[in-house]
């Protein structure tokens, strides 16, 4: 998707995403995803360099930029840390599938421009490194190696567009033409 400024507002087009995806299961929590013993920095980057390893201690030199994560409900659960979300992205993860999201991690998502998708069934009949397509607009999840579709909660268009301005922060600059 790509949002482009119309005199100062936003004018919209299409998200779709497409990408090969690592499965995980339920509960997923913040600790899995971006381990503790990581926190003493906030770079991204460097955060990106120890995404899921206590859930697969390969996943960091396994996932590659353009992959989406699915996984079972409740992913995303524990402490509310904003870190979780920031790893996945600075891994290249382009959007996360779930039965559901830890609250705090949804919010915290969005507010960094991560597009997570909530699925009943997806997850439960998407296999790992099955390529995957997802229009963000119809809330559809195309599995292209099944030739199988899904339904999914749509995102609103103006989380997409938190998702496009990269984050909360950087949407709400440039929606008040603010530097740096």
């Amino acid at each position: 998707m790509h949002l482009t400024p119309d005199y100062g507002m936003w004018k919209y087009r299409r998200m779709i995403i497409k990408g090969r995806n690592w499965k995980f299961g339920n509960d997923v929590d913040t600790d899995a995803i971006i381990p503790a013993r990581y926190l003493n920095t906030s770079d991204p980057k460097e955060l990106a360099k120890h995404i899921m390893e206590d859930a697969d201690k390969d996943f960091p030199n396994k996932a590659k930029a353009g992959d989406v994560i699915v996984a079972g409900k409740n992913f995303g659960c524990g402490s509310s840390r904003e870190h979780a979300p920031i790893a996945i992205k600075a891994a290249g993860i382009q959007a996360v599938i779930a039965k559901s999201f830890a609250r705090i991690f949804y919010r915290n998502s969005f507010n960094i421009g991560l597009p997570i998708f909530e699925s009943e069934e997806a997850p439960e009949k998407i296999k790992e490194g099955d390529e995957i397509e997802i229009d963000a607009d119809k809330g559809i999840i195309k599995n292209i190696s099944k030739g199988e579709s899904y339904k999914a909660n749509p995102i609103p268009p103006f989380m997409q567009e938190l998702i496009s301005a990269c984050g909360l922060v950087e949407w709400t600059k440039k929606k008040l033409k603010i530097e740096g």
